[in-house]
């Protein structure tokens, strides 16, 4: 089970960087475009919605590093290991509200807007693009169940 979830954190950096990639690349474009007063007004809806799946796949990625969300300095001043965990274990339960929530209203999004198009090029349908919500979503979902059960196993064992 580890190695899937590894394995589909990997899929969604990758993911996430294509699309960082490419709105630079769109980027370049852009500028180009104007230095060279050639209209390429489409540049403006990929940088846009290629940004916006850069982010929602590097944020469910950082769920799985625990990069995402952190109560640092409480967890700091927690002496006992046992508190330490349940204190990962709130926060956790926490995310997973947050990630399932995602999941549900990305999902009621991406299917309200399927249809639309694009402002800049009407051939493409918006929905895809909604898509990086409730994908997002999942696999912090799974990263976080991942976490809980971990952080369980450790309490149940008394581990630190």
């Amino acid at each position: 089970m580890k190695k899937a979830i590894q394995i589909l954190e990997k899929v969604q950096i990758g993911v996430g960087a294509a699309f960082l990639f490419l709105f630079l690349l769109t980027v370049v474009v852009q500028m180009l475009s104007r230095y060279l007063g050639i209209a390429a007004t489409w540049t403006e809806d990929v940088s846009m919605y290629s940004f916006i799946w850069a982010v929602f796949m590097g944020a469910g990625a950082m769920v799985y590093e625990k990069r995402h969300f952190a109560f640092s300095s409480l967890s700091g001043a927690l002496k006992s290991e046992r508190a330490k965990l349940l204190l990962e274990i709130i926060i956790s339960a926490a995310i997973l509200l947050f990630s399932l929530w995602m999941v549900y209203y990305g999902i009621r999004i991406t299917r309200q807007f399927w249809n639309y198009t694009w402002v800049n090029i009407p051939s493409f349908k918006r929905g895809p693009t909604w898509l990086c919500l409730p994908l997002s979503g999942l696999s912090a979902s799974i990263y976080t169940i991942a976490q809980i059960a971990e952080n369980v196993g450790k309490l149940a064992k008394g581990e630190k």
